[in-house]
């Protein structure tokens, strides 16, 4: 929503934006407690069901990586990004509180965070089997206590060496961006240079040879196939004629026909007969 109000994605770009966008710094306050697994929000009931599993699975390395893993999201999420972003230097940004569906979106879900938190009941009843595990002992609280503060009490000691620097931090986004450079440079070189190439033989090479085939075939059409169509008119042409000679309308005329054609078919059978 920070990105949504100013147009600004880079904290060296942003921060003082308490003053004028409270609501949402409240909301997100809520949201970072949550994810780092703060006493009294959902992150905390739900991380202590996964790490107190761990632990009784004896692996040992996976409890320690996910304790880590809560620390350094509340140094990320719950300290670093709000104390530049909203509490940092004033950089004499215009911004207002987020539209009221963005604001209405994230109390819900502030809400739920916050029920999950304190009433983790109805979150067990969800799960596929029962679930016999209370996140709110004395030892789990303070131990998560004890981590979460000393993270802070860190943060304060170092804060100078946290402090943002105006670079391009590198992410699963170098993948395609330089995927999509090496696609451009394939585009624009090879694959150019390839369609050049192709199409410099098409214009010299196969065009000529097309035409060439073309000419050839309109003559072989007018001086063959065309000469062959026009003799079988003539010869049809002419065939009527003599037939039209032929009908006389007498019919012993036609009897006559009739008996030379036959003596002929008789003699020629005879012949190829012999």
């Amino acid at each position: 929503m920070v990105i949504h109000v100013t147009g600004r994605r880079k904290l060296t770009e942003l921060g003082g934006l308490y003053r004028t966008m409270p609501l949402t710094v409240a909301l997100y306050m809520v949201g970072a407690f949550a994810i780092s697994a703060f006493p009294f929000f959902s992150g905390f009931v739900t991380k202590s069901m996964v790490v107190a599993a761990a632990g009784q699975d004896h692996r040992a390395l996976v409890v320690l990586a996910l304790t880590m893993a809560s620390s350094g999201t509340f140094l990320h999420t719950g300290l670093k990004l709000p104390y530049y972003m909203f509490f940092g230097t004033e950089r004499g940004l215009e911004a207002r509180e987020p539209p009221r569906n963005m604001l209405v979106a994230m109390g819900m879900a502030a809400l739920l965070c916050i029920a999950i938190g304190v009433f983790p009941q109805p979150l067990y009843a969800l799960l596929p089997y029962p679930v016999e595990f209370e996140a709110y002992t004395g030892a789990h609280v303070t131990e998560s206590l004890g981590v979460l503060l000393f993270t802070a009490l860190g943060f304060v000691l170092f804060l100078r060496a946290l402090d943002p620097e105006n670079t391009i931090s590198l992410d699963t986004d170098w993948f395609y961006r330089k995927g999509a450079r090496c696609f451009m440079w394939f585009a624009e070189k090879p694959l150019a240079s390839y369609e050049k190439a192709v199409s410099n033989v098409s214009e010299t090479v196969a065009l000529p040879l097309l035409r060439r085939t073309a000419r050839v075939g309109l003559r072989v059409d007018l001086n063959g196939v065309d000469a062959v169509v026009k003799s079988v008119a003539r010869a049809i042409l002419h065939g009527g004629g003599v037939l039209r000679l032929l009908q006389t309308g007498v019919v012993t005329h036609y009897a006559l026909a009739m008996i030379a054609g036959v003596i002929a078919a008789t003699v020629v059978f005879a012949v190829v007969w012999r």
